[in-house]
């Protein structure tokens, strides 16, 4: 589906903040790898998710115990702040997932893993974020 041109200027922009917070993230948080973004623009923001991966589940239980996931959601929640998208429940809009499990249950086919991760709306727009 095409975008229009202000909705593909909102995603350039989601899109800038998001790798701003997966540079971050990569250099703070032991494991986390790389984020990806899922939105239907009709349904903006409460659509809006983001999938933050790990290398392995135990990165992501590592992460947890070191309470460091309210600190990536935070990251990721200020940087979308700042180009003026407002993420009200950051616990439901970012998730949490892994290499190893998607290898595990889906062959490594992320486009497969993501469509689970997706409410009733269909996205119109996704993109990865990979370094």
């Amino acid at each position: 589906m095409k975008l229009s041109k202000t909705t593909q200027k909102l995603d350039n922009n989601i899109c800038k903040a998001l790798t701003i917070a997966c540079e971050s993230s990569l250099h703070t948080i032991e494991g986390f790898s790389w984020l990806t973004h899922r939105v239907n623009y009709t349904h903006f923001p409460t659509s809006l998710i983001v999938t933050c991966v790990f290398k392995t589940d135990d990165d992501i239980k590592n992460m947890e115990e070191n309470n460091l996931a309210d600190d990536l959601r935070k990251s990721i929640q200020n940087e979308l702040l700042k180009v003026a998208v407002i993420i009200k429940n950051v616990n439901r809009s970012v998730h949490f997932d892994s290499e190893e499990a998607c290898n595990r249950m889906h062959q490594g086919e992320w486009d497969e893993r993501l469509k689970l991760r997706i409410s009733k709306q269909k996205p119109t727009k996704t993109s990865k974020f990979k370094h």
